[in-house]
C-alpha cells in the first residue's frame, strides 16, 4: 500500500512528511501499512469531501427552518411515525439532560399537532448540540431531499473529489461513512456541481452502523464490504475517528481542508490537503 512508508501518497505529502521529520524527528505512525494498494477508500464527508461551511451554513439552517413544516405536511405518513417513535425513544434518555419532553407519540395517524410541536422542539434541541441522532439525521435527510428536488440545494464537494473518485473507482471501491443518513449522503453526491457522482460510490454507512469513534463500526464496514480492515484506508478530518479506524486495522489519513477545526498534532496519521495526494 505504501512504498517506503509513503508510496501511496503523492510527492507533496512526502515533502510534508520530511518537514514533520525535521521538526519532530519522527514520521507519522503508519500503523503497519502494507505494500498493496487499498481495495476500499472509506471517506468521511464534513471537512473531507465537502467544506464544513456547506454543512453548517447551508444544510443545517435549511433543515432547521423547514422541520416544523415538514412534520405538519407529512403527519399522516407511516414513515414519519416510524421516525418519531425512534425519536421518542431517544427523548426518554435525554430528559435528564434538560431536553424538552415529547408529548406521547401514539401509533395512530395522523399524528397529533401537539405531538408534532413537541417533537420539533426536541429536534431543535438536538441540532443545537450537534447530536448524532439517528432519528434527527433521518428527518434532516428527508427535508434536504425536498430541497435538492426543488433545486434549492446543490451538493458541494471540493474540486479534487470527482477526479479522485474516478481514479479510485478504476482499481478499488469507494464508500462513504458519515453521521448524516444514507439517503442524505446519496442526495449530496447525486446533485453536485460536478454532476452525479453516485455511480462512483459503492456503499454508504451512517449512524446505524455505529458511532464513528467505535472501532467496531469500522470492522462492521469491512465485513459488509467483504474485505479485511487492513485492505481499507479511511480518510477523515477527525483524529478520534481515525484512531478508532486504526484500532480496527484500517489504514488512516487525516484530511486538512480550509475551514476545518485546528488539529493539535498531525503526527499520529499521514496528512493530505487534497485527494490528489492520495493514490
Amino acid at each position: 500500500m505504501l512504498r517506503a512508508g509513503l508510496s501511496w501518497l503523492s510527492r507533496d505529502h512526502k515533502l510534508l512528511a520530511n518537514q514533520l521529520t525535521a521538526r519532530s524527528g519522527t514520521l507519522p505512525d503508519l500503523g503497519g501499512v502494507q505494500e498493496n494498494m487499498p481495495r476500499l477508500y472509506l471517506l468521511d464527508i464534513e471537512g473531507t469531501t465537502s467544506p464544513m461551511a456547506f454543512v453548517y451554513e447551508a444544510l443545517f439552517p435549511y433543515a432547521r427552518t423547514r422541520l416544523a413544516g415538514y412534520l405538519a405536511n407529512h403527519s399522516a405518513e407511516p414513515e414519519l411515525l416510524a421516525d418519531l417513535e425512534s425519536l421518542a425513544g431517544e427523548n426518554v434518555r435525554d430528559l435528564a439532560d434538560g431536553a424538552p419532553a415529547i408529548v406521547g407519540v401514539a401509533p395512530t395517524l395522523p399524528i397529533d399537532p401537539e405531538t408534532l410541536r413537541s417533537c420539533n422542539a426536541y429536534l431543535l434541541w438536538l441540532m443545537d448540540r450537534d447530536r448524532k441522532s439517528t432519528a434527527l439525521k433521518s428527518l434532516q435527510g428527508k427535508v434536504w431531499a425536498s430541497g435538492y428536488k426543488a433545486g434549492e440545494l446543490q451538493g458541494e464537494v471540493f474540486p479534487d473529489v470527482a477526479p479522485a473518485l474516478e481514479r479510485w473507482h478504476r482499481t478499488a471501491r469507494v464508500a462513504i461513512y458519515s453521521s448524516g443518513s444514507v439517503e442524505a449522503q446519496k442526495d449530496l453526491f447525486k446533485h453536485t456541481g460536478f454532476g452525479d457522482l453516485t455511480p462512483l460510490i459503492s456503499a454508504y454507512f451512517d449512524t446505524r452502523t455505529g458511532p464513528k469513534t467505535d472501532p467496531g463500526s469500522y470492522q462492521r464496514i469491512a465485513d459488509a464490504m467483504c474485505i479485511a480492515a487492513a485492505e481499507s484506508v479511511f480518510v477523515s478530518d477527525s483524529p478520534r475517528e481515525l484512531d478508532a479506524a486504526r484500532q480496527a486495522g484500517m489504514k488512516t489519513v487525516l484530511s486538512i481542508r480550509p475551514g476545518n477545526s485546528p488539529v493539535e498534532s498531525v503526527q499520529s496519521h499521514p496528512v493530505i490537503r487534497t485527494f490528489a495526494d492520495l493514490s
